[in-house]
């Protein structure tokens, strides 16, 4: 390499990032990632212990609380797409958690019920996994929790009129 190719390369790698371009600091990111590390973490509780996927636990959780549930407000409620919801339910229906049935009043929709079996595993993991939240909140000091939620509920409430319907 000459030396004026070399001064280029050094450069070149020397030169501050395009403003705006530095992944690390980009709020979505940041806020995916920070998402994503702390679902893993209770992803340890749900999946290791009790062999539930992430998407089989969000449904899990949903159905234990209610009678029955259509497919169009699991979608919406959990914020998986069609198939997740559907593939996810299959694997609880196989397992005996939950049960699902043709809408007799609508034959596009399936109804969603968690089963005695389900309704029993949820109450056994559910104080774990609250556990293990805790554990990872409890590093934080309080006023840092206190923000986080209001950050969060803020951040809610300003998407809400901004969503976009979903396919």
């Amino acid at each position: 390499m000459t030396g004026a190719a070399a001064d280029r390369q050094s450069a070149a790698a020397n030169a501050a990032p395009v403003p705006g371009t530095e992944l690390e600091g980009f709020f979505p990111y940041r806020l995916a990632v920070a998402a994503e590390g702390f679902s893993r973490n209770l992803v340890e509780v749900y999946g290791r212990r009790f062999g539930l996927s992430r998407e089989e636990w969000r449904l899990l959780y949903l159905l234990a609380g209610e009678d029955e549930v259509t497919s169009l407000e699991l979608g919406r409620r959990s914020t998986l797409d069609k198939v997740q919801v559907s593939r996810a339910s299959q694997r609880l229906e196989e397992k005996g958690l939950i049960t699902r049935a043709i809408a007799p009043d609508d034959r596009r929709l399936r109804l969603y019920a968690c089963t005695d079996k389900g309704r029993a595993l949820f109450d056994e993991v559910l104080p774990q996994v609250e556990a293990r939240s805790d554990e990872i909140l409890r590093a934080m000091s309080t006023e840092d929790r206190a923000a986080l939620e209001r950050g969060l509920a803020a951040l809610t409430e300003a998407m809400a009129d901004r969503l976009l319907p979903s396919s």
